[in-house]
């Protein structure tokens, strides 16, 4: 086995792996294990190479690293990014959090995302599950005809949306009127 050409495709492969990287970079906003996923999944499908697993991940994580020092790739930030883009759509401080976690962000920076929200805002689980309601048309925004036949279908709609029961039962239970004022006030 000659060592030069050994030499030459893994250089190769860090180059391509790292183009890769920077081109997923130009579209994305990923956490690093999102990053990590696709570089990996890149090459098992498309370079398909001779390395073990191993040495691909090894050399991925080198990427993953020098991007960190670079400051191109940064969890905290993207955690707390995405723990507001979540927010504004109407879910749940739990749904955030599971979220979050799916994503492969660290506990800790979950945890300080999740604690920015509730310094923030003033009852974020409310507002949220008043944004949901809005958006899926459900609760006191159905007529009023309706609103018996469905409760147990909008309190589903909530529980899945991460919201306890009581919070559920309280925004569901709002008069239209009142619903109006607040969404008006958010």
């Amino acid at each position: 086995m000659n060592p030069t050409s050994n030499k030459n495709d893994f250089e190769d492969l860090t180059t391509n792996l790292r183009d890769l990287a920077y081109s997923y970079l130009e579209k994305y906003n990923p956490s690093k294990q999102q990053l990590k996923v696709y570089l990996l999944k890149k090459y098992l499908l498309k370079i398909k190479g001779t390395k073990s697993k191993k040495e691909v991940t090894s050399i991925i994580d080198e990427i993953i690293s020098n991007l960190e020092k670079n400051k191109l790739l940064n969890d905290e930030m993207y955690s707390d990014s995405k723990a507001r883009i979540f927010l504004r759509r109407g879910y749940s401080l739990n749904k955030i959090n599971q979220s979050l976690r799916s994503k492969g962000i660290e506990d800790k920076y979950v945890r300080q995302s999740i604690e920015k929200i509730k310094d923030d805002q003033i009852e974020p689980d409310f507002v949220s599950a008043l944004k949901l309601c809005k958006r899926r048309r459900i609760g006191p925004l159905r007529p009023e005809s309706n609103r018996e036949l469905f409760y147990k279908k909008d309190m589903g709609i909530l529980a899945r949306g991460g919201f306890s029961f009581e919070l559920s039962k309280r925004v569901l239970d709002l008069e239209a009127d009142e619903f109006k004022k607040l969404i008006k006030i958010i």
